[in-house]
């Protein structure tokens, strides 16, 4: 799961542009909107994407998509429940 959390957080840099941040800088469990990283709802669209993109994972429902989406953690371990569904 470290790699995933790895991977996730390199695909959030290169995706929202986040510059003078490494993966490295992005806490596991911190919020990734508000106090955490401080992503807005433009870049709650761009997280959604990126999980298709990168994923193949569809977030359609905004409840389920403002839980997925919390920190890094959330959103390694909705892939990996995923996955697991699709084998």
């Amino acid at each position: 799961m470290q790699d995933l959390k790895y991977e996730l957080k390199k695909q959030i840099i290169e995706e929202l542009n986040l510059q003078d941040i490494k993966p490295e800088d992005i806490e596991d469990d911190a919020p990734l909107f508000g106090d955490g990283l401080g992503l807005d709802s433009i870049d709650a669209l761009e997280l959604v994407v990126l999980m298709e993109k990168y994923h193949g994972i569809k977030i359609t429902d905004e409840t389920v998509g403002k839980r997925v989406l919390s920190s890094i953690t959330s959103m390694a371990e909705y892939i990996q429940e995923e996955n697991a569904k699709s084998k």
